[in-house]
């Protein structure tokens, strides 16, 4: 039983250390930057998951069934291979060069990124979670990186387990130079020999393009020549929300007739089908969202023609974007919602005239640029209603310009002027769409001057504010990092009982990353957690517990709760918490001792197996399930 305890503990340890060999590459070239940058940052995101499998002690698996091909051992030898193969992969394509490389090469460190995508995806599915006892936050996590790489699979096509161990078995060569660089890479990079493939294999691992299968893998190279100098420019959250519409146009393609979207309805940049279509001043059309990020990058030229823009006016092409809309309807493909031709197109497939609203709004919007501190006020509190009304009114005040323009007004010295700013961003940020918008305006550093410096009204509605943008999984590490969550505490302290809520809230969903959970317990989150939790009056002990259960899984949490004497206060509610309270407090506890005898042996002095004993008994199935955990590491502490 030691051997296969210390032969995880050593496959969770080699993991880590994959994990941080491959975090420390860098210096990645233009062809394949968009790739190594995404796959390097999916697998840091992984390293929770390996710190607890190798700090897992194992009493129940023998020598014997470590070996076996079914064991949850053989899951971990399952990501080695592949963290091994990512690894290899990274080092050879940071600095691949088309110029000086054959062009197959290039076409099969391509298929070896789908190829490990495909296969870090299922590796992360196998693995007995509950066998390793993962704590429910790093599950969480992992479930998050999963669900992107999953969307990637999707995107690129079927494939099947024979392919891709053959392209991860199968070297290149037996050593590659990397081009430019003057180092070598000794050893294989593992990717696909295509001229091995069956034929009916090819189908399967060629990616989809226009819904079709086939002889497409030249159209996928092409299409990544082409926007490999464009793709750097967008980060993470686009990556995702790309992913999610090509998962969602692959959905929709496949139709029994095939339905092919016309080149002209999709934009140079991203290659998909346009929803809100613009011309800039040379006259070509693109995808507003992504031209917008390329002007806000700094670019002044046009990404097709590389001609300088004479302007950076971006005109709604209003005619395209009638033609797309009615070939969707033709083509039975739902358009996301956003006016078309003066008109909204509703959640039934009806369109409302909209053409009185938008005028008035355009209006509204041209007057956030006066002068007048009277004609803003009396703008920003407009706009601030008509958000509050419909989508429909978020989707045109967002097309009409307003976002930056609202983000510039978050700093007035107006009181009401803020208060009214601040609430109509919160309120466009509701809509999906008008996310990526106010992240791209830079808003987060002003939202969290208001959060420090407002009134306790603006100071409410920016930490909404920032809970509803942090809903995007990429967004919580940015708003993490620019220091939101001092702020929020501040606010957690010291807010009205709203603003308290809506910090809680906000908190609660930048912890789920694990690199914000360090921040908080950094930045003094558990002393006002300890206040919540002893002060009835406020009604604030859910909230207490909620944000305890995603910062136990974090080491320093664990520490500042033993320092802060919480535990006594957990045991308490084992005793006489509702139900929701007592299993929340009885998960923590648990996730407090795990691997730790100093808490173990500090619940057993405070005797909390009375309270556990009675849990185990009568508590909700969950709260059964963490007591009997809590009693089990009692009795083989011989502490019971």
């Amino acid at each position: 039983m030691a051997i296969a305890g210390r032969e995880i503990g050593g496959s969770g340890q080699r993991l880590l250390n994959l994990v941080y060999d491959i975090g420390r590459i860098g210096g990645f070239g233009d062809v394949y930057k968009r790739e190594c940058s995404d796959l390097c940052r999916k697998i840091g995101l992984l390293s929770p998951l390996f710190e607890e499998i190798r700090d897992f002690k194992d009493d129940t698996e023998d020598a014997h069934s470590f070996v076996s091909s079914s064991s949850p051992a053989s899951s971990l030898r399952d990501l080695l291979a592949v963290l091994r193969a990512a690894k290899r992969l990274v080092l050879v394509a940071r600095n691949y060069d088309s110029k000086t490389s054959p062009d197959l090469s290039g076409k099969r460190i391509s298929f070896q990124f789908q190829c490990i995508t495909w296969k870090l995806e299922r590796a992360l599915g196998n693995i007995p979670y509950g066998h390793f006892d993962i704590s429910d936050e790093v599950q969480e996590q992992v479930g998050l990186v999963r669900a992107q790489l999953r969307r990637a699979a999707e995107r690129n096509g079927s494939l099947n387990s024979k392919i891709v161990s053959r392209a991860l078995s199968e070297p290149l060569g037996k050593e590659t130079n990397i081009p430019g660089s003057g180092n070598r890479v000794v050893g294989s990079l593992h990717v696909e020999n295509i001229g091995n493939v069956k034929p009916q294999e090819l189908v399967d691992i060629a990616p989809k393009v226009n819904g079709k299968m086939g002889h497409n893998m030249e159209q996928k190279m092409h299409k990544l020549e082409r926007s490999k100098r464009l793709s750097e420019l967008f980060n993470e959250a686009d990556s995702d929300k790309e992913d999610d519409m090509a998962t969602k146009t692959s959905e929709e393609t496949k139709k029994p007739d095939s339905v092919v979207i016309p080149d002209d309805f999709r934009c140079p940049i991203s290659l998909e089908l346009m929803r809100d279509p613009v011309i800039v001043a040379t006259g070509q059309t693109y995808e507003r969202s992504y031209i917008q990020r390329w002007i806000d990058c700094g670019n002044r030229t046009c990404p097709k023609t590389q001609q300088k823009l004479q302007n950076l006016t971006l005109t709604p092409n209003y005619v395209l974007r009638s033609l797309i809309a009615q070939w969707c309807v033709k083509n039975k493909i739902e358009m996301s919602m956003g006016s078309v031709n003066g008109r909204i197109r509703k959640s039934d497939g009806s369109f409302q005239n909209v053409g009185g609203n938008k005028e008035a709004i355009n209006a509204l919007v041209r007057k956030l640029s006066s002068q007048s501190i009277e004609d803003l006020r009396s703008a920003a509190t407009e706009i601030r209603s008509l958000s509050k009304r419909s989508t429909e009114n978020r989707i045109l005040i967002a097309e009409a310009g307003a976002i930056p323009l609202l983000v510039n007004l978050l700093t007035t010295e107006d009181v009401r002027t803020q208060e009214n700013v601040v609430t109509s961003i919160l309120n466009l940020s509701i809509y999906e769409n008008n996310k990526p918008l106010i992240m791209l305006a830079g808003a987060v550093p002003s939202i969290i001057q208001v959060l420090r410096a407002g009134s306790m009204e603006a100071k409410e509605n920016a930490a909404a504010t920032l809970f509803t943008l942090s809903l995007v999984d990429e967004n919580k590490i940015i708003i993490g990092a620019s220091g939101a969550i001092a702020a929020l505490i501040e606010l957690l302290l010291n807010g009205s009982s709203r603003g308290k809520k809506d910090a809680a809230t906000a908190l609660f969903n930048l912890c789920i990353h694990q690199g914000n959970k360090g921040r908080a317990v950094r930045s003094g989150i558990i002393v006002p957690l300890k206040r919540m939790l002893v002060d009835s009056s406020s009604c604030m002990v859910i909230e207490a517990l909620t944000l305890l259960s995603v910062l136990v899984s974090h080491q320093d949490c664990k520490v500042a709760i033993a320092k802060t004497s919480i535990i006594p206060i957990l045991i308490d509610l084992l005793r006489k918490g509702s139900p929701r309270n007592q299993e929340n407090a009885a998960a923590i506890l648990l996730s407090l001792c795990k691997k730790n005898a100093e808490n173990l042996g500090c619940i057993a002095r405070l005797a909390a197996y009375i309270p556990l004993i009675e849990l185990a008994k009568s508590g909700t199935d969950r709260a059964k399930r963490k007591a009997n955990s809590l009693l089990d590491d009692l009795r083989k502490s011989q502490l019971l």
